[in-house]
């Protein structure tokens, strides 16, 4: 009788057992469902202040960089920008000598794109990377009369000289005679096959290959063997200073490319009589190279009207609608995190107030959702973006505690910088970056509550900086050298959008201590 009287109540025991687990995995699983992963462990706040705005930066160091751009590319969202080069030239060999009666056959100078080769039967293949665009160009190559210093006069000779993004009508008051130029230019996948002038033939990959005029190498090389100018690499670079290489674009697009300077070089093909069998020409290759010389980029680039004035005085208090982000000579956004410090104790009071009640920080999270209505969307957003103590330029803590910071760079700290996900029409939808450590530290450890940067990144794994020529509020000295060398931009929401499921936030998975 008993067991009978109960079964009812032990079946609707049951019932609510089951409904309360079903509930607790939609709860557990609605964070996965939006950001791809299962939800950390801890409680969640997301009440802390975050403001957020952005700056147009002014010039750029652009020498030093970790690879160069070269082109015009034109952002959907951020309009047209030409990207010029000046490179000096360095000797492959000091005091060389060229034989008897030589005589210059031609001369290119070679720009190497990024690229992997798979070779099959003796057939390379190639697939190409870090090329934007795909629209003709139209490229001049100068001589440039323009002395790239190594140190800085105003140190004593103590600091390295810093060039600008903005010194390209600088350098271009000091060009020489052009020496080449090719027009309606487009990369493509397809290498080459040289004679390397010792009865062999070399293939090396895809890149811009433009023909120089003999006669200027062979008068500044050839005919000056045995000279002080080529005796050593000081008097070569004060003697010969450099190429200057002129992009312009006849249409509003055009065709942006990546590359390594260190792989870049000049090569002189010429002959000599031979010195063993009389009557005999003999063929060789002298090469110019671009690495142990300083090379610089210069920018020329005009926002859209709507983007320009929304940069122009943003609103540092309590933040902006929408984020900026443009590599190059481009746009940073700003990121400070717990408000402002009211009671003038040196902490801001939110940050105080957490570090009272010693939380346990289990994740901490910034979440910048694309503002899908005002970008294009594709192949043209950045892949990954990244953030940087702003005061100090620096990483944060959690970049080194990163476990996938021995990827390659496409993959690399993905949890630290996470990848843009996309959505199912291949349009971006957010990046999660992950400061979990950051914020532990700054509760926990009373570290200092700095400016936070956030730019676009051609490679996450760069870990140098350029300095601006003028910094900016608020502790903006240096940025990220990726950033300077990534062509991409995009939008993002910021805290004081009206869009509240999209609107950035700090995310704090937390547990209060016993």
């Amino acid at each position: 009788m008993k067991i009978k009287n109960l079964l009812p109540v032990a079946g609707a025991i049951f019932f609510l057992i089951i409904a309360f687990s079903s509930c607790q995995e939609d709860i557990s699983t609605i964070g996965s469902e939006v950001l791809g992963e299962e939800t950390p462990n801890g409680i969640l706040d997301e009440s802390q202040t975050v403001i957020s705005y952005s700056r147009k930066l002014g010039p750029v160091q652009s020498n030093r960089l970790p690879a160069y751009q070269f082109g015009v590319y034109n952002d959907p969202v951020y309009g047209k920008s030409t990207v010029n080069l000046l490179s000096q030239l360095t000797l492959s060999s000091n005091d060389p000598k060229f034989g008897e009666n030589p005589k210059v056959d031609s001369v290119f100078v070679y720009l190497p794109y990024f690229s992997t080769g798979t070779t099959v039967d003796s057939v390379t293949t190639y697939e190409l990377d870090s090329i934007y665009g795909s629209s003709p160009i139209n490229v001049s190559v100068f001589e440039s009369k323009y002395f790239l210093r190594e140190y800085d006069p105003n140190t004593g000779f103590e600091e390295f000289q810093n060039y600008y993004t903005n010194q390209g009508e600088t350098f271009e008051d000091f060009l020489g005679e052009q020496l080449g130029s090719v027009e309606n230019f487009i990369p493509t996948r397809n290498g080459y096959v040289i004679y390397d002038g010792e009865d062999r033939e070399e293939q090396i990959a895809p890149g811009l290959r433009i023909k120089l005029d003999t006669t200027f190498f062979r008068t500044n090389i050839i005919e000056k063997e045995g000279s002080p100018e080529l005796r050593n690499s000081n008097n070569f670079k004060n003697f010969l200073r450099g190429l200057y290489f002129k992009v312009n674009s006849s249409t509003d697009d055009g065709s942006l490319f990546i590359f390594d300077a260190k792989k870049a070089y000049v090569s002189i093909f010429y002959s000599y009589d031979s010195e063993t069998d009389a009557g005999q020409r003999e063929d060789k290759v002298y090469k110019l190279n671009f690495n142990g010389g300083i090379s610089v980029n210069t920018f020329t680039n005009q926002l859209p009207g709507p983007i320009q004035t929304a940069l122009e005085n943003p609103n540092i208090q309590t933040g902006e609608e929408n984020l900026y982000l443009r590599g190059g000579d481009g746009i940073i956004s700003v990121v400070e995190l717990f408000g402002k410090d009211n009671d003038n104790n040196g902490v801001a009071d939110e940050l105080q107030t957490l570090r009272d009640k010693k939380w346990l920080i289990n994740e901490a999270n910034l979440i910048f959702y694309v503002n899908q209505d005002l970008m294009i969307g594709g192949a043209t957003e950045p892949e990954r973006i990244l953030i940087y103590d702003l005061k100090n330029s620096n990483v944060l803590a959690d970049y080194n505690l990163d476990p996938t910071n021995g990827l390659e760079p496409v993959n690399a700290l993905a949890n630290h910088f996470g990848k843009l996900q996309r959505g199912s029409d291949g349009n971006g939808e957010y990046y999660k970056l992950k400061i979990t450590a950051h914020v532990s530290n700054l509760i926990n450890k009373d570290s200092t509550n700095v400016p936070l940067g956030i730019v676009v990144s051609q490679n996450v794994l760069t870990r140098t900086t350029q300095k601006l020529q003028n910094p900016m509020e608020p502790n903006i000295k240096e940025v990220p050298s990726s950033m300077v060398v990534s062509p991409e931009g995009t939008i993002l929401y910021g805290n004081a959008t009206s869009n509240q499921d999209k609107r950035l936030k700090l995310q704090i998975y937390y547990t209060e201590p016993n």
